[in-house]
Formats: structure tokens, sequence, C-alpha cells
């Protein structure tokens, strides 16, 4: 199972590569939940340097404001695991590595952390091209391995049928 996931992760990113070679625009990340598996991924494929600029791994909440911009009042307000802050993170990493679009994620992966409101396997996302930005809530299941390599499969879904 986990090599035709790994086949299914790896052809999403060619495809996405294929599309942001022709188009000559630029992919950065800005992950939390996933922890630079995304950045990851897109590198493994030769020649990724032509439209990866670079990622961020914003865990702390700190790192998601002092270098991704994020509002200290979203992240008081919603918590990390949210539509506001997870857009702010994308729009955030377009700006501070000056990419065309980006992808970013703060989620839930578990053991433990979850809520009745927000359970483990909560992954926000959102895709930006620094002005307009889309985002969405998924619920994972598995444990902490598969949510992330969900979210990564996903996030990296979603940058594809955005760019371009």
């Amino acid at each position: 199972m986990e090599n035709i996931d790994n086949a299914i992760t790896s052809e999403i990113v060619k495809k996405l590569a294929q599309k942001l070679i022709v188009s000559g625009k630029t992919i950065a990340t800005a992950e939390s939940c996933t922890g630079g598996n995304i950045a990851h991924n897109i590198t493994l494929l030769a020649g990724s340097s032509q439209y990866f600029l670079g990622g961020i791994v914003s865990y702390a909440n700190e790192v998601k404001m002092n270098v991704l911009g994020v509002h200290k009042e979203d992240l008081e307000k919603y918590g990390a695991v949210s539509q506001a802050v997870v857009e702010s993170m994308a729009t955030g990493a377009c700006k501070a590595i000056g990419s065309d679009y980006s992808v970013a994620t703060s989620g839930i992966a578990g053991p433990g952390g979850g809520s009745e409101e927000k359970p483990v396997g909560t992954v926000w996302m959102a895709v930006s091209d620094g002005r307009k930005t889309v985002s969405k809530c998924w619920h994972f299941d598995g444990n902490r391995e598969e949510i992330i390599e969900k979210a990564t499969k996903t996030a990296i879904f979603m940058l594809l049928e955005i760019v371009c």
C-alpha cells in the first residue's frame, strides 16, 4: 500500500512540475502538521529547483507570527488549526519567499492534541497566489504517519488544482 501511495504522490508532483515549468511559475510551502513533508515530496523530483523556492516549517506559533505574518489575535481567537491562520500562512509564505504560489497546512496529526471541536485528523489547508487564497478543512483518519501522508498528498493535489 505504501508503494502505491508513494507512486500516486509522485505522479501528482510530476503533473504539478510540468504545469509550473510550462508557466514559469514558482511555489513555496508553509507547513505545520506536515512538518516539511510536502516540501520533501516536491524536492524528490529531480529539477524541482526550477520551480520550488523553499518552505517554512512553522510548528511554533511564534514562527507563524514572526515569519509568516499570522496575527496573534487570529491565533488566540481561532487557534492554530483554523481557516484564518492557514490562509495567513499561505499568503505569508508567498511574501516571505517570493513565490507565485504557496500551500499551507495546519492540523492535528495526533495521537494527542485533539478536542471534540477539532479531533485528531483535522487539517486546514490553503493555497494562495499572494492575492487570492482558497482553503478547506479536511478530516483524515489513521495514525500520525498516515494523517501526515494523507495531508501531504491532498495539499499537493490542491496546489495542482490551483496552479496556472
